[in-house]
C-alpha cells in the first residue's frame, strides 16, 4: 500500500499520462445521510458531493437497512440538485444501489455496463461495478465496495472481486470505497500484484480523523495524477467519514 501523508497528492510522473482529460472519481460513506448532529439531511450530502467536483461518485450506506432498503438520497432530489444520474444497479424500485453501494455519474457519461457482485461474508455484503466509456474507444471500470468489519472476510471479499477480472480488464479498473481496514500494511494482500493501493489520507472519524479506512486501488493501465481527502466544513459534519477523490489518466503505450 502507498499511504499519502498529505491531503492532496500530485504525481511526479505526468509524462506517463496520455493526453486525455483526467477522470475525477470520488468515494463517500454517507452513513445513510445522518450527520454528526444526528439529523438526516440528504440535501447536505448532495452539497458535499457537488463540492468535490467529481465525474463519478461511489457511495456507501446509500440505502437504509430495513425492509426493501429504501434510498437515503431521494432520486428526485439528486436530479434536481446535481448534474448526476444514478447508475442502474438497484434490485428494486426504492433502492439506489446494492447492499448500500451506489454510483452517481455525470449525466453525459457513457455507461457501457453495470453489474452487481455478491460477496462472501457473515453479513450481507456486495460490490457494484460500472464500466464507462471515455469517448476515445477506451473505458474505465469502477468498482464500489464497503468491505466487512473482520479482516479474514475482507480478504475473501477482495479475492472474490479480483477473480471477477482478467489481467486485461484489471489494468483499467479502479476499486474504491470503505475498505474498513485500519492497518497501513496488512489486510489487502489479495489485491497485490495487479493493483496499486492508495490511501489518500485519514477519513475516519470525520470530526477528528485518525484512520484512512477509505482507499483506492487501481490497475497498471491507469496513472494516478492526484488524490486527496475532501475536508470542507460541511463534510466534517455530514457523515462520520470524509470523502476521498482521485484523478486518473491512461498510461501511454
Amino acid at each position: 500500500m502507498i499511504p499519502l501523508p498529505e491531503t492532496t497528492l500530485r504525481s511526479p510522473h505526468p509524462a506517463r499520462v496520455a493526453p486525455v482529460r483526467p477522470l475525477r472519481v470520488a468515494s463517500y460513506n454517507i452513513r445513510k445521510a445522518v450527520g454528526l448532529d444526528w439529523k438526516r439531511d440528504a440535501g447536505r450530502v448532495l452539497d458535499v458531493i457537488n463540492e468535490i467536483g467529481a465525474d463519478a461518485v461511489v457511495l456507501q450506506e446509500a440505502d437504509k437497512r430495513l425492509g426493501d432498503r429504501p434510498a437515503a438520497l431521494p432520486r428526485a432530489l439528486i436530479e434536481r440538485e446535481t448534474d448526476f444520474a444514478v447508475a442502474d444497479l438497484a434490485p428494486n424500485a426504492v433502492s439506489l444501489g446494492w447492499h448500500g453501494n451506489a454510483v452517481l455519474l455525470r449525466r453525459s457519461t457513457m455507461v457501457e455496463a453495470a453489474e452487481r457482485l455478491t460477496l462472501p461474508g457473515l453479513e450481507p455484503r456486495g460490490a457494484v461495478m460500472v464500466r464507462i466509456g471515455r469517448g476515445d474507444g477506451r473505458s474505465i471500470t469502477l468498482v464500489g465496495v464497503h468491505l466487512a468489519l473482520m479482516r479474514r472476510w475482507r480478504r475473501r471479499q477482495l479475492q472474490a472481486i479480483g477473480a471477477r477480472f482478467c489481467d486485461t480488464e484489471s489494468a483499467r479498473t479502479v476499486i474504491l470505497g470503505d475498505f474498513n481496514e485500519w492497518s497501513e500494511d496488512r489486510g489487502l494482500e489479495p489485491l497485490a500484484g495487479r493493483f496499486r493501493i492508495v490511501a489518500p489520507g485519514k477519513t475516519f472519524h470525520a470530526r477528528r480523523p485518525r484512520a484512512g479506512l477509505d482507499r483506492i486501488a487501481h490497475g497498471s493501465g491507469l496513472a494516478l495524477t492526484a488524490a486527496g481527502v475532501h475536508e470542507s466544513p460541511r463534510a466534517r459534519i455530514t457523515s462520520d467519514h470524509l470523502p476521498i477523490w482521485a484523478e486518473f489518466g491512461f498510461v501511454q503505450g
